[in-house]
């Protein structure tokens, strides 16, 4: 039976709010002034799991109304943003992601930018070509059924799967796909792959 994601995450964010409870006595009185400043592109707050997790497969949809799931996608590790038009920090994220997809190696690595929307394409389409994105390529679940699969709660959010479809590392929080080390952070989970292959 598939273990649903959300229930791991919860158990995740109490052992994280648990581990955060134990280092506060340390962060705080002592904190020397040469700790290591904290990035502010949002790289450093995405979770990588300790071992990937098998997903249950959930379809949305494509352009053209049809309809596919991440088994479409196996062999490449895909970044899966779920986002909103009514999203400021989801907005303010996707001419990263559309400059990302540009670089990115897409025989191995695959955006997968997905609204949320309740109109769907109706409005997305639209929007997109308003803020100077016509060829950003996204994908549609307007009845969120990817619920089953992650929590929609928070968005932006963000979730890497490795090429066996299995999911890697998440974020739920805004991340400046423009860093220069985004490219290197996504190529570990293909490197991680062709070193169990091999």
């Amino acid at each position: 039976m598939m273990i649903s994601f959300k229930k791991v995450l919860l158990t995740a964010a109490v052992i994280s709010t648990s581990l955060l409870i134990v280092d506060s006595g340390i962060a705080y009185p002592g904190m020397q002034p040469s700790q290591k400043p904290v990035s502010q592109t949002g790289l450093d707050k995405i979770t990588i799991l300790p071992q990937p997790f098998p997903i249950a497969q959930v379809n949305f949809s494509q352009l053209n109304n049809a309809q596919i799931d991440f088994e479409a996608f196996k062999g490449k590790v895909v970044v899966v943003n779920m986002w909103a038009t009514w999203c400021p920090p989801c907005v303010r994220e996707l001419p990263a992601l559309d400059r990302l997809a540009n670089k990115i190696d897409r025989s191995k690595y695959m955006l997968l930018p997905i609204s949320i929307d309740a109109d769907g394409k109706e409005i997305v389409q639209p929007f997109l070509a308003s803020i100077g994105l016509a060829e950003f390529e996204s994908y549609f679940d307007p009845k969120q059924n990817l619920r089953e699969v992650f929590p929609l709660e928070t968005i932006p959010a963000t979730f890497i799967l490795n090429p066996q479809g299995e999911l890697v590392a998440y974020v739920r929080s805004y991340v400046d796909w423009d860093d220069e080390n985004a490219i290197a952070f996504l190529k570990q989970f293909y490197t991680a792959t062709e070193k169990v292959t091999n």
